[in-house]
């Protein structure tokens, strides 16, 4: 009878054992799935790969009363800001770029040539998505662009130390923010107004 006892208890043991050891194993295989989509999710790109995201023109679209479509060569006739030690910070703090010079337009500016629809003063929510061709956005209130100093800090970009910018013709960038980073827009394709509903 207790060697009976002893063998199911045993058993039992083993069981749970084995359970133990099937969970571990799944996590791990479940670790490195999330792992290897990370890496997937920041894929360096080639430079041919790079080159098929470029846009010679910029749309600026949805709730205007003229919609534009901007190259360099246009932006260059409106007034240009020149900026001077303009770093990109990533999230975690660290300088990925560091432009001594940079040449480019306000937003504000852009938008106010484009002209924003709005019925009467009080009609403000709006919200700006700065689009790449990667699917990449950025997006700015109506508010930070021309109600806060955020709107004297936005600008497209057209000229990275006296040279072409070489992540597409035209970037995005929100200067004053802590981390530039995440609105640093390269390969800018279109500049979309929407109104808030």
């Amino acid at each position: 009878m207790k060697t009976k006892f002893y063998i199911l208890i045993f058993l039992l043991a083993l069981s749970f054992t084995n359970c133990n050891q099937t969970k571990k194993e799944n996590t791990a295989v479940s670790e490195k799935k999330v792992t290897a989509e990370k890496k997937e999710d920041h894929k360096i790109l080639t430079a041919s790969d790079s080159l098929k995201l470029i846009n010679h023109k910029i749309d600026v679209k949805g709730e205007v009363e003229f919609p534009l479509e901007i190259s360099v060569d246009s932006l260059k006739k409106m007034n240009v800001v020149i900026l001077k030690d303009l770093k990109i910070v990533c999230q975690s703090g660290e300088v990925k770029k560091d432009d001594k010079i940079s040449k480019g337009v306000l937003l504000k500016d852009i938008l106010e040539k484009a002209k924003i629809i709005q019925n009467g003063h009080k009609d403000r929510n709006f919200y700006i998505v700065a689009r790449a061709s990667d699917d990449y956005k950025a997006t700015f209130s109506w508010a930070e662009i021309f109600n806060n100093p955020t709107g004297q800090n936005v600008y497209v970009l057209f000229e990275e130390n006296g040279k072409p910018i070489k992540d597409g013709d035209m970037i995005l960038i929100s200067a004053n923010d802590i981390k530039t980073g995440p609105r640093h827009v390269k390969w800018l394709k279109s500049i979309e107004i929407y109104k808030v509903k």
